[in-house]
């Protein structure tokens, strides 16, 4: 899962306002560092009506478009390839190549794609679905790309989620101020119960 977050925790203003991020050729190198599928077969992205409809009208543009940066190209191109499934309830339609509506389940959809063979299942913003796979513990890893800013109002990213472990993989930081966090979900098993010392 990558999203960006403010400071205080939010991954949108209280409108669904984006106007905060941080514009970061780095940050956007190192996520298609990191983003490099381990097999041979492109990945499958994971995406909310509202972060369909962001990505499918800025990125086939990006890929298309000879002056953009190298790595905004490469991301597109990407995105372009990878299987996309968007969850919505209202669309009707999904245009963009190589993406599929689902109406129903989004837990149910999303064990069943965990159980095939592949490469990685990727979730880009889409707060909505992060909080429900999170608090369903179908999310291994977190990538957060924290914002030098306090919005004090706002979507936050784990709403709703009740207490959870990570444990910190990498860090990366920019000139931008940004600071990229990468998490892994820490497992609790049977055998190993919370412990409270009074």
């Amino acid at each position: 899962m990558f999203n960006r977050i403010s400071i205080d925790g939010f991954f949108a203003g209280p409108n669904g306002e984006i106007d905060w991020f941080i514009v970061d050729p780095e940050l956007d190198k190192a996520l298609h560092e990191m983003g490099q599928p381990d097999t041979d077969l492109p990945g499958t992205v994971l995406l909310g009506r509202v972060t369909y409809q962001l990505f499918e009208s800025f990125w086939p543009k990006v890929a298309a478009d000879p002056e953009a940066p190298e790595e905004a190209r490469a991301t597109a191109e990407e995105l372009n390839r990878m299987t996309k499934v968007v969850f919505s309830k209202t669309l009707k339609e999904v245009s963009w190549q190589n993406t599929r509506l689902v109406k129903g389940n989004v837990t149910e959809e999303v064990s069943r794609l965990k159980q095939e063979k592949g490469s990685d299942i990727l979730i880009f913003g889409s707060g909505t679905i992060v909080q429900q796979l999170t608090s369903e513990g179908l999310i291994d890893e977190y990538l957060l790309a924290v914002t030098p800013v306090v919005l004090g109002a706002g979507k936050p990213l784990f709403k709703g989620v009740k207490k959870l472990n990570f444990k910190l993989l990498e860090t990366k930081n920019f000139k931008s101020g940004n600071v990229l966090l990468h998490y892994e979900t820490e497992k609790r098993t049977p055998s190993s119960p919370a412990k409270r010392n009074d």
